[in-house]
């Protein structure tokens, strides 16, 4: 079988990397070309992304990868969810993009909905309201909105200038509130709204919308080495993720784990009942006309900033030596809800949990170790939760939950995950979101053809999975418990 190789660039909040991907024999060979720290920058009016920094990165990176492959059947690029860069007319950025920490959203959601209810909201876009949706970061913009020709997504921004083609990928499209996403369409009534309510010229600036494995064209010239097809993916990171799940049926449920976790169901229609809004799920899209069903946990960020925080302290902590004393630490000790937005921003976490440990009447202490292990007991509760709630609003069963991404490597996650669902769980592929684009690529390219279902296959002989079974560590009653202590 000939080989083909393509190139991933997938950008997390915390990090960005460039996977070459060689296909041969039905598997994917995955190298990393090239990994790099990303991370909030704090300009005079609030918290950006350095886009064009990033940008260089991802180029650099994808030039590498044509120098060892000798030349790419294609290149993605994903990203995480809502934030976008505002062009002129000439293309060119207007202002660093926001990051979706900055501050200024926070009243924003109170505002929209006094004019456009949340249930009918709700009602076109699926989403769960989170402070830092598109939608409201669009309002929150107030100014230069004259300067502005396009708007664009992330990963469309990077696509674009790759390709010199602007377009709006529909499951990236799907984290922003913008869309219908029971016809994977722009709402035209709430992009009429905005411009009608807030002076935000939403349908003079949106681009047209494509599908995953839609091709944008060549590289533009003098872009990369080589002129290279660059492929619209699941531009959102857990689209691709969700993409690579080695699953066999559809019985399963999911969790992409990383700075955030995204725990849910893949579904091929959107639950958009009012049940669902109350509890605050999202319906994002998927590749071949799914829809992800899922609700954001606040993730593994939790832990790092409290790594941070630490380290800022001049204490001498590292995570495997810190996830090794955690694990020494009582289970289920405390508790805390990882949904809580006093999590969302950068800061002090460690003193953050302690305040919420003391509002539920448990006690934390300072101690590193015992605060990781309430991280994690806690991530397994809330993954219980979510998973449980999820199968109920969409009246669905699952035998086995996937776990990919980075947080498929935390062992001890992973077995207080199966104990807390009292469902096995299979932990991998780790790179799951940059596999997840190979296999759009692969396919859109030619060299792979099917449905997901094929896909994932390529997927399972490509990964190293780890299996879990319950009953490990912590017994279900006493997840029984802690949920209650949460719920009091």
């Amino acid at each position: 079988m000939t080989a083909h190789s393509f190139a991933a660039a997938d950008l997390g909040a915390s990090s960005g990397r460039v996977i070459l991907g060689t296909l041969a024999d039905g598997r994917f060979k995955l190298d990393e070309v090239t990994r790099f720290v990303n991370g909030p920058l704090t300009l005079s009016d609030g918290i950006h992304w350095d886009a064009e920094e990033l940008f260089a990165r991802i180029r650099a990176g994808i030039n590498e990868a044509i120098r060892r492959s000798g030349g790419l059947s294609g290149v993605g690029v994903d990203t995480w969810g809502v934030d976008y860069g505002r062009l002129d007319a000439n293309g060119r950025l207007i202002e660093k993009p926001f990051h979706y920490r900055d501050s200024r959203t926070d009243s924003v959601p109170d505002r929209l909905f006094a004019t456009l209810g949340a249930d009918v909201l709700y009602s076109r876009a699926g989403l769960q309201v989170m402070p830092f949706n598109t939608i409201f970061q669009l309002i929150a913009d107030q100014d230069r909105w004259d300067e502005v020709a396009r708007v664009l997504l992330l990963p469309d921004l990077f696509g674009y200038w790759l390709s010199g083609r602007q377009v709006a990928e529909v499951t990236i499209a799907s984290t922003g509130g913008l869309l219908d996403v029971a016809t994977r369409q722009w709402s035209a009534e709430t992009c009429a709204h905005l411009a009608a309510s807030y002076g935000v010229p939403v349908p003079r600036v949106l681009p047209e919308l494509v599908e995953p494995g839609t091709i944008l064209g060549d590289s533009s010239p003098g872009v990369l080495d080589q002129p290279t097809p660059v492929i619209a993916v699941g531009s959102h990171d857990t689209a691709s993720a969700v993409a690579s799940i080695p699953a066999t049926s559809p019985d399963f449920a999911f969790i992409s784990s990383g700075t955030w976790s995204l725990v849910g169901l893949e579904l091929p229609s959107p639950v958009l009942t009012e049940a669902s809004r109350a509890e605050n799920f999202t319906n994002e899209l998927g590749v071949d006309g799914t829809t992800r069903y899922l609700k954001n946990v606040m993730g593994l960020w939790v832990l790092s900033e409290s790594l941070r925080t630490w380290q800022g302290r001049g204490l001498e902590v590292e995570l495997l030596s810190l996830l090794e004393a955690a694990a020494q630490r009582p289970g289920m000790a405390c508790v805390v809800d990882m949904n809580d937005e006093r999590l969302l921003p950068p800061g002090d976490m460690p003193a953050r949990l302690q305040a919420m440990a003391a509002e539920t009447g448990q006690q934390l202490d300072g101690d590193p170790a015992t605060i990781t292990r309430c991280i994690l007991d806690s991530l397994a509760l809330a993954y219980r939760i979510a998973i449980r709630r999820a199968c109920e609003l969409a009246d669905r069963e699952v035998r086995v939950v996937h776990v990919v991404g980075g947080g498929s490597q935390n062992r001890m996650l992973c077995q207080l995950t199966a104990d807390a669902t009292g469902l096995p769980v299979v932990a991998g592929p780790s790179e799951g979101t940059a596999l997840g684009s190979l296999l759009v690529q692969a396919r859109a390219a030619g060299a792979l053809s099917g449905d997901l279902t094929e896909l994932r296959a390529v997927s399972i002989a490509s990964s190293e999975l780890v299996d879990y079974r319950p009953g490990g560590l912590i017994p279900a009653e006493q997840w029984d418990a802690a949920e209650r202590r949460l719920a009091r």
